[in-house]
């Protein structure tokens, strides 16, 4: 307890029980963390209208239960030549739900597939 103390004090405990309380401070404190989730949802080039609403509310319902959404494009045979169509396609989404959620990874293009990573807006999710 005083180590520069003239005698040096100390004090004798029960090194079981420090143990337990150590284990079930760490145990408290993992209760307390929150476990972030990320949910993927792809797409195609030449999705058609319907596919996309779907898609969309999917990823919606993501958001609003406060899960990070990663969503793909994938790109097949010629596709791959017109990047430009996978772009604005992650882009009128990212328009279309800026209230449910921010883009935290700006669209990327990694070999045949285009990835966005959006998160959910502070105060919305855990409904």
């Amino acid at each position: 307890m005083a180590p520069n103390a003239k005698p040096p004090v100390a004090k004798i405990m029960d090194y079981g029980k420090y143990k337990y309380e150590l284990a079930q401070k760490a145990r408290e404190s993992r209760k307390n963390q929150q476990q972030t989730v990320v949910k993927e949802q792809k797409f195609r080039p030449k999705i058609d209208d319907h596919d996309y609403e779907t898609k969309k509310n999917n990823v919606i319902r993501f958001l609003e239960k406060g899960n990070k959404v990663k969503v793909t494009i994938m790109f097949r045979g010629r596709e791959q030549s017109r990047p430009e169509l996978g772009y604005r396609l992650l882009e009128r989404l990212a328009d279309e739900i800026a209230e449910y959620g921010t883009v935290e990874a700006r669209p990327k293009q990694d070999g045949r597939n285009m990835t966005m990573v959006i998160g959910p807006t502070r105060g919305k999710g855990k409904k």
